[in-house]
């Protein structure tokens, strides 16, 4: 009898990990993952464990070694391990699957720097562009905020496999695309052509939770579900026209449960069977250790009653609007964790 990952994997979904962590790639690719996602709060998390120790010590003895430029050597030490571990996928599918992801410079859009809009889309296209040189089985992570959606079509132009991330509503996912698929038709070929939209789902959930109390019981806490859903119909019916080699997939992100009442796998099973999943480690252990045969839902909405009242009452541009602002912010403050926590090792190395 097939495992419960196995069986997730079976019904269609690819599975990518929220990690780098080296042991927790080759754990969950032994499992069925055949990708991996990147972003500063791992990195911290990795660092604070002194496995990188020796590795830092090589790169923070270099005499012009900042503290930011040494954090961004050692991701891009980190997340090229794991793509060596997730090599072997991208080269059976043909660039189909098998990436992992890196997360450009969250600082770009830190509300406390008051950098020009087109300031941001050219460094966006810079560091894309660099971080993506010679790594085939590398997604560059831009953010659907106005300054990365305007340079996706650039990037997509360079050949850049792209991962639009922090998508919450329909309209930040349509201009991320359009903006995509501009960039690719001016491709000479289309070939390895690959892009994916990463929406995220339990923050909505939780948003609904503290600003739309009125929602039905029935309603309330589908709401991230029943987006994502939509948001995955409309990119299948927009792509299948196309009859590209490669597929433009959504990314089915934030599945971790937030509510200590829900299942751990809540989202997972919601949305099983097409396209991707990143999972946090400890989601995909508890999905393992729930026993359960997961099969395609990906695209059954709840009845009428349900999706009328969401309609009704879930003011999209609103959840936008609070849940990019919430999300800038995670994204900012975590990579300035990671240079102070540099800063610290590299009084620790130097004294050790």
């Amino acid at each position: 009898m097939a495992s419960p990952l196995e069986s997730l994997v079976a019904c269609g979904t690819k599975l990518w990990l929220d990690s780098v962590d080296p042991d927790l790639v080759a754990e969950n690719f032994a499992l069925g993952a055949t990708g991996a996602t990147s972003n500063p709060i791992i990195i911290a998390d990795l660092v604070k464990t002194g496995r990188f120790d020796e590795h830092l010590t090589g790169l923070l003895t270099s005499p012009d070694a900042s503290n930011e430029g040494v954090a961004w050597q050692l991701t891009n030490h980190i997340v090229s391990g794991a793509e060596r571990v997730f090599a072997p996928v991208w080269q059976a599918t043909d660039g189909n699957d098998g990436y992992v992801s890196f997360e450009l410079d969250p600082l770009l859009e830190d509300p406390n720097v008051d950098l020009p809009h087109l300031d941001r889309v050219e460094q966006y296209i810079e560091l894309g562009k660099r971080w993506s040189s010679e790594h085939r089985n590398r997604m560059i992570k831009v953010p659907a905020t106005p300054a990365g959606i305007d340079s996706l079509e650039e990037l997509a132009n360079a050949g850049v496999p792209l991962n639009v991330t922090l998508i919450f509503t329909e309209r930040q996912y349509e201009q991320a695309r359009d903006a995509v698929w501009r960039g690719a038709r001016n491709r000479s070929s289309l070939d390895h052509f690959k892009s994916v939209y990463s929406i995220f789902i339990s923050r909505v959930d939780v948003y609904t939770d503290k600003h739309v109390p009125e929602l039905s019981a029935d309603a309330q806490g589908q709401v991230g579900i029943v987006n994502a859903k939509r948001i995955w119909a409309n990119n299948h019916a927009f792509w299948a026209e196309k009859q590209l080699p490669l597929a433009q997939e959504i990314v089915f992100a934030s599945t971790g449960s937030k509510k200590p009442e829900d299942p751990a796998w809540k989202y997972v099973e919601a949305l099983a069977g097409s396209d991707i999943q990143t999972n946090p480690p400890a989601t995909n252990v508890a999905v393992q250790a729930s026993g359960l045969d997961f099969t395609r839902t990906v695209d059954r909405l709840p009845d009428a009653k349900v999706l009328a009242d969401i309609d009704a009452k879930v003011d999209m541009q609103q959840l936008e609007q609070t849940l990019m602002a919430e999300g800038v912010k995670k994204f900012a403050d975590p990579q300035h964790a990671l240079l102070e926590l540099m800063a610290t090792k590299r009084q620790e190395l130097a004294s050790a």
